[in-house]
């Protein structure tokens, strides 16, 4: 009987997101991931791919429960999210695309294997060379601003005959911020799209339409972190009723596709994966309901609430230390994959999840400490005066909800390397396999990026 509760146990923990990560933490230590000792990685990073594949699985549905039969639907996942071949190739096997704002994002896409009309191209300074690329290819591209459009009509030009390349304008509907300012993409003085209360803008774009057959998509990105669903979704409306403005004035569906971009925000406060997809698409449906009766194609372009709830940052407790009386755990994660936090705290709090050396969960009565990075600056912290177990050295600390924006976008201060990301897999017994994402940086890579190959470039 105790061999049989023991079993169900390990099955459940197997089921859960929070059961999975403490069984790969405990694994990442005894297979020699991350640990203790002098040859030992200090730090590694950890994606849950049965957690990735769930919340592809969460979005897909959710829309197609919503959608019309045989409604034209592309989810376009973020590039600058986690920008990952292998993260990528996983998503694309659930069904998603890309979603690219450079030429990086784009060479990564096409490693992954993403088709280019499952492909998606936007950013506020395309080039010249960016933009021939893509439409040769055959790649969706959403232009920013009117400077742009002039750019397109000398690649394109104002023939009625459609380019094989989908092209559609960018709009700001200056919906107004959400609670972080550098992240709000549709405030009265954003940088992106066409901003589309300022004065005479409606009429400029129902011109530039009017102009140019060959645009046949919208686009808007008005959520983010911070952003409730309620002013995400008066920004779809808006962009919705554009279309419709567009299309009445053209006498036909031109404007065939609706671009809404991504931007839901995540709960970072605990395990509980909320707001959820189901949740936006009813909010969707709320203020938007002609948005699904398939009058018009629709892509989506979600980075961080397919990925953060996915990643985990596992570091080595390297020192303990006391300053003005208050404890201090010195470890090797910090700044160079926590960057926001580092330089944002109040916006970008993470939670520390305390494992002793083995990897086993950490008790005990709570202290006030604060969890510091390697980094040579003050700000490198992940925590100040958190309540946790008090830390030793040798212990690890496990940052969740890393899997978007944190170890993925490697800051490289101090030239701290970037960690080895490692994706793991469970399987009902509890035995969990790791494969290599992508590897660590070693100091050779660094010292070459530096140009060490021209180090007498400048006498």
């Amino acid at each position: 009987m105790a061999d049989m509760a023991a079993n169900s146990e390990v099955e459940g923990a197997a089921r859960s997101a929070a059961g999975r990560r403490d069984l790969a933490v405990r694994a990442a230590v005894a297979q020699g991931l991350v640990g203790g000792g002098d040859e030992s990685e200090p730090l590694v990073c950890l994606l849950d791919v049965a957690g990735i594949r769930a919340s592809a699985a969460a979005l897909t549905g959710a829309f197609a429960a919503a959608l019309a039969p045989g409604t034209p639907v592309l989810h376009a996942f973020a590039v600058k999210a986690a920008p990952l071949v292998p993260v990528l190739r996983l998503l694309a096997d659930a069904g998603l695309g890309c979603e690219v704002a450079s030429p990086g994002e784009l060479a990564l896409a096409r490693a992954a294997g993403v088709p280019a009309d499952r492909t998606v191209l936007d950013s506020p300074a395309k080039t010249p060379a960016e933009l021939r690329e893509a439409l040769a290819l055959g790649i969706a591209v959403n232009a920013d601003n009117p400077q742009e459009l002039a750019r397109l009509d000398t690649l394109v030009g104002r023939a009625a005959t459609p380019p094989a390349a989908p092209i559609g304008v960018r709009i700001n509907p200056q919906t107004g911020a959400g609670a972080i300012d550098a992240l709000s993409t549709a405030t009265a003085t954003s940088k992106f799209g066409i901003a589309l209360r300022d004065p005479e803008a409606r009429a400029w774009l129902l011109r530039a339409y009017a102009d140019r057959p060959w645009l046949t998509r919208l686009h808007i990105h008005s959520g983010s972190q911070g952003v409730p669903l309620a002013l995400i979704a008066e920004g779809v409306r808006d962009l919705h009723a554009l279309a419709e403005e567009i299309n009445a004035a053209a006498g036909r569906r031109q404007v065939d596709t609706l671009d809404i971009g991504g931007g839901l925000p995540v709960n970072f406060a605990s395990d509980e994966p909320t707001p959820t997809f189901a949740q936006y698409v009813a909010a969707l449906r709320e203020a938007v309901p002609t948005l699904f009766d398939g009058s018009y194609g629709l892509v989506t372009e979600f980075g961080r609430a397919l990925l953060a709830k996915h990643g985990l940052v596992l570091a080595r407790v390297e020192y303990t230390k006391t300053s003005g009386s208050r404890p201090i755990a010195l470890t090797h994660a910090g700044v160079q994959v926590a960057t926001r936090t580092a330089y944002a705290p109040a916006a970008w709090p993470v939670r520390i999840l305390p494992y002793d050396a083995k990897g086993a969960p950490k008790t005990g009565d709570p202290v006030a400490q604060d969890v510091a990075g390697p980094a040579c600056f003050a700000g490198d912290l992940l925590a100040t005066a958190r309540e946790l177990p008090r830390l030793a050295p040798g212990d690890l600390i496990g940052v969740p909800d890393t899997g978007a924006y944190f170890f993925t976008a490697h800051y490289g201060y101090n030239s701290l390397p970037r960690p080895a990301v490692h994706g793991f897999a469970v399987d009902r017994d509890g035995r969990v396999r790791f494969s290599l994402a992508r590897p660590a940086q070693d100091v050779a890579a660094i010292v070459a990026e530096a140009g060490g190959d021209l180090r007498d470039a400048l006498l």
